[in-house]
């Protein structure tokens, strides 16, 4: 759960590590839901990083053990990275017929109450997919929800929705209302905000006032490691008439998950057998491990490797 939710809210970086470990207990302990769970949300980060490869091939893993079962979270999830990548891959009718499966009552994947988690997502898909009549119909159900709950990923996505939806008279007076709310901890969907306020005054012949927002999207999706959705910004810049330098990859990216693990306890102060004892491993098998971390990351010592990842912390922070 805490992977879910840290993938959702854009934190990548703290997400891969948790979803690894995860995965990795519940094959430990035969506990196939939780693997599914974890191995869908793995599936969800690499869609976010823009590796759809790995995204595809966790998504079908997790679907094969999850619809024996019926286990719906699971399903849902497989849907939202499908969702993810066909929309950054630009097929967007393949992503909001993935995206609205979670919504159908008859479908395996059906997942009501994760529907307020993905709203942006959907919203983007259903535009460009010509779908937006579809879209309002699922907004006008869940408008009243909205009297009656606080839940912020809820008024977070229907103010999304309600700006890039509205007409031109009313829409940019709703995308300020959109980014003047609290976002404080949900820096992704803030970086979504700007992204399509950006692309609607570019399509509005405003470049010069898209720039700014497309460019704090771009520089947001950067520190997360969203490259996807930093890509997509891009594209929108240099159509405003601005280039973009390449992204350079977040040295975390370079670690597999389990590394990242040892890598973020070596930076505690953890010795090698106070990490081996977290994560059942042996003393010189941590030794081994940190042996490959340090050049990856180009680092030479712990107290650099502390420093390196306390940098990237604070870059990456709301």
């Amino acid at each position: 759960m805490q992977a879910w939710s840290r993938a959702r809210l854009g934190d990548l970086a703290a997400a891969v590590p948790v979803a690894g470990e995860a995965a990795k207990f519940a094959q430990e302990t035969g506990q196939p839901f939780m693997y599914g769970l974890a191995t869908a949300v793995q599936a969800e980060i690499a869609a976010l990083r823009g590796d759809h490869g790995q995204a595809r091939a966790l998504a079908d893993e997790a679907e094969r053990v999850a619809l024996p079962a019926g286990a719906r979270p699971v399903l849902a999830t497989v849907q939202l990275t499908r969702g993810l990548a066909a929309l950054s891959e630009g097929r967007f009718h393949d992503a909001f017929a993935a995206l609205n499966r979670v919504l159908d009552p008859a479908d395996p994947a059906y997942q009501l109450a994760l529907r307020a988690y993905f709203l942006a997502e959907l919203t983007d898909a259903a535009v460009r997919a010509g779908r937006t009549d579809t879209m309002r119909d699922i907004l006008r159900e869940l408008e009243p929800h909205a009297a009656s709950t606080s839940s912020p990923a809820l008024h977070i996505g229907l103010r999304y929705a309600r700006a890039v939806l509205a007409p031109d008279a009313e829409a940019e007076e709703l995308f300020t209302v959109a980014l003047r709310a609290d976002l404080t901890g949900w820096p992704a969907e803030r970086g979504r905000l700007q992204l399509a306020f950006g692309e609607w005054l570019r399509r509005r012949r405003r470049a010069a006032e898209s720039r700014a927002h497309l460019r704090t999207a771009r520089e947001t999706f950067d520190a997360l490691g969203m490259a996807a959705w930093g890509e997509r910004a891009r594209r929108e810049l240099r159509s405003a008439g601005e280039s973009s330098p390449n992204r350079a990859p977040d040295a975390r990216e370079k670690l597999t998950p389990h590394e990242l693990n040892i890598a973020q306890l070596a930076a505690e102060g953890l010795t090698n057998r106070e990490i081996g004892q977290r994560l059942y491993l042996s003393h010189r098998t941590v030794g081994t491990h940190l042996h490959r971390i340090f050049p990856k990351l180009g680092v030479s010592s712990r107290a650099d490797l502390a420093r390196m990842l306390k940098s990237l912390e604070d870059r990456s922070s709301p």
